[in-house]
């Protein structure tokens, strides 16, 4: 692969995270009130922390790229593929800003 076609996988690959983070978030936050609050709740019933929920719910999509990169590439379509990456790639992006606020609020 060359560096024009990598810039271009991952040009698509930020557009796909940009598009699911806003329309997850109209899912879970309508009316975007606290984007985390679905990892804040989680990480009360769990008794842990914001990022240490969401890592617990990141481990999942972790375990089904595992899973599907051992059974065997070729069985899954690129949707497939784009979906699970997406997904994690967007817990990250989500764990960073949830760092950001928790070291905001510990500051205030």
């Amino acid at each position: 692969m060359t560096t024009d076609e990598l810039k271009v996988v991952f040009e698509e690959q930020a557009q796909r995270c940009r598009e699911v983070l806003l329309q997850k978030g109209l899912e879970y936050t309508p009316d975007e009130a606290d984007r985390f609050s679905s990892f804040k709740t989680a990480a009360s019933l769990q008794h842990t922390s914001p990022a240490n929920a969401l890592l617990g719910m990141l481990s999942k999509h972790i375990v089904s790229l595992y899973d599907m990169s051992f059974i065997g590439t070729e069985n899954y379509d690129a949707e497939m593929w784009d979906e699970k990456i997406t997904d994690a790639l967007n817990y990250l992006f989500i764990l960073s800003a949830i760092i950001k606020e928790e070291k905001r609020d510990q500051k205030n």
